[in-house]
């Protein structure tokens, strides 16, 4: 395979070992060229200098990542293609907040290496990678609920998560001010919480979120 039809990878992370695994992978897989750093300004300055990559994984605790501030600056920078955080420590609510920024997926520290393979080579077509594991979590989370929400007030819940208004959630869903606040009140008594903020807190405890 020529240097021209390799996939061309950047991984910034700041524990060593991690860097070694990959490059240690990465040189048994013929169709994969790695470029590594150990944090965001490194990363930052490279996709300048050989980018765009044809897929980008940051570390979301690495330095000078400032939480997803670093994954919006690598999304701009990489000329539309996909970037990806690196976690050891993936939740249902760090997915939703990656996907929603315009990230690739979300992926595990953990995940065996053949697995990883997959799901580099997945996001660089261009979809979506979500562990599969947190899908199954979150859908045993909603099915224990002993009164289930719908699906509109699952909406209304995750809208309320990203610190929305009534005012605007109503916007956001097409709906009228007041159906909002209905269902924020029965998204409250089905979780058995008193506000909107207790709800969004017992539904990451209880990965909902």
């Amino acid at each position: 395979m020529t240097p021209e039809n390799k996939l061309h990878l950047l991984i910034a992370d700041d524990h060593a070992m991690i860097l070694e695994m990959f490059q240690m992978f990465v040189g048994q897989t013929a169709d994969m060229e790695l470029s590594t750093v150990q944090d965001f300004d490194g990363a930052f300055a490279l996709i300048g200098a050989k980018g765009p990559f044809d897929i980008i994984l940051l570390d979301l605790q690495m330095p000078g990542m400032n939480g997803l501030e670093g994954l919006d600056r690598a999304l701009a920078a990489n000329g539309g293609k996909p970037v990806a955080i690196l976690t050891g420590n993936p939740t249902a609510h760090l997915v939703d907040e990656v996907l929603g920024r315009g990230g690739a997926g979300v992926v595990p520290k953990t995940m065996p290496l053949k697995s990883l393979a997959n799901a580099i080579r997945f996001m660089a077509a261009g979809e979506r990678y979500v562990p599969l594991e947190l899908l199954n979590d979150r859908n045993t989370a909603r099915d224990s609920l002993e009164h289930p929400l719908t699906d509109r007030e699952f909406g209304v819940l995750e809208h309320l998560a990203e610190g929305r208004s009534n005012r605007d959630i109503a916007t956001a869903l097409n709906l009228a001010e007041q159906t909002v606040k209905m269902h924020v009140k029965s998204i409250c008594r089905k979780l058995g919480v008193s506000n909107r903020t207790q709800a969004v807190i017992v539904s990451r405890d209880r990965n909902l979120l």
